[in-house]
């Protein structure tokens, strides 16, 4: 298989609201098959909307604040967990279809939350990826995630994996994703601004491969939309009053080749981006480009990636 076709959903999530989320996410990723897509992307935590208050509510961050621990709470009850019946949905689509679908969400593991972008593949568990290292203000509300999830699916058209955000400007994390030989990349973000653009068509590049550049687009009704969804919170309606500004991710998605060069671009509001991509381009570049062949110095540098889980727990651990 030479040509593949992608599309990116780029769309307004449900905040707060997982099973809204889920059917919309499902509806959008049916119409996107339907029209061809093979692979579909969606944005960084699409699935319980990305956590907006934590860097436009004044005071978000303050110890004890009322409304932030209300908003952890609504997503500590409602976000996903491993095996969760929700998903059967997106993962029937998949089975179905033999396509392959990128969705980002909150997902509970234990008592902690992470940024967890999923990997949906036919007749196969979903793939996650925990975004390693939440950024900045995202670390009141993400444990970190570990080398466990570090990963690609093998499709019968070639590898496809993920990344989160500023996992971007991580270059042993983009080392790593480079020596498992993916064909197409989802970098996975709230929104794609400027520098957002440049790391996603860097790091196709660097990596000889096609990038999905998902990004969302969120509004501040929509916080209000989705808290009163889940029955309501007066903490949290306090926290997101006091967001200013109506429009805060602004999509912004593209689809890019294995040379940076852009071929497909969205605008700020919801829409689905569709591409057809030439998968010979990928060989092509290495040609003059092999960051994990050629143009590597493994007599020089050397990279360990540790893939256990690291539960902090291990029962029954023997010596």
């Amino acid at each position: 298989m030479t040509k593949l076709n992608v599309a990116i959903c780029q769309a307004a999530p449900i905040p707060l609201d997982f099973d809204g989320g889920i059917e919309k996410a499902t509806r959008l990723a049916k119409e996107a098959i339907d029209a061809g897509a093979q692979m579909v992307a969606f944005g960084e935590t699409f699935l319980g909307g990305y956590p907006l208050w934590l860097d436009e509510a004044p005071g978000a961050a303050l110890w004890d604040h009322p409304g932030t621990k209300a908003c952890h709470l609504i997503m500590l009850d409602n976000a996903i967990v491993r095996g969760d019946e929700r998903l059967l949905p997106l993962q029937e689509l998949c089975d179905a279809s033999g396509a392959v679908i990128s969705l980002g969400a909150h997902e509970r593991l234990r008592q902690s939350l992470y940024n967890n972008q999923l990997l949906f593949r036919p007749g196969e568990a979903p793939l996650d990826h925990r975004k390693l290292v939440p950024t900045h203000g995202e670390r009141l509300i993400w444990m970190r995630g570990d080398g466990s999830t570090l990963s690609v699916h093998e499709a019968e058209w070639g590898r496809a994996g993920n990344l989160i955000c500023w996992e971007h400007w991580m270059p042993l994390a983009r080392a790593a994703m480079h020596n498992l030989g993916e064909s197409v990349h989802v970098a996975a973000w709230p929104t794609v601004r400027e520098e957002y653009a440049l790391a996603s068509r860097h790091y196709a590049m660097e990596g000889r491969c096609f990038v999905l550049a998902a990004g969302l687009v969120q509004h501040r009704d929509d916080l209000f939309d989705g808290l009163e969804r889940v029955g309501g919170s007066p903490e949290a309606l306090a926290l997101f009053n006091a967001i200013e500004g109506e429009v805060l991710n602004r999509g912004g998605s593209m689809v890019i080749a294995p040379d940076a060069r852009v071929l497909a671009q969205a605008g700020e509001g919801e829409e689905t981006l569709h591409a057809e991509l030439d998968l010979g381009e990928i060989g092509e570049g290495l040609a003059s480009l092999d960051t994990d062949g050629h143009y590597s110095r493994p007599d020089v540098f050397e990279l360990n990636v540790d893939t256990r889980s690291k539960d902090g727990v291990n029962w029954g651990y023997e010596y």
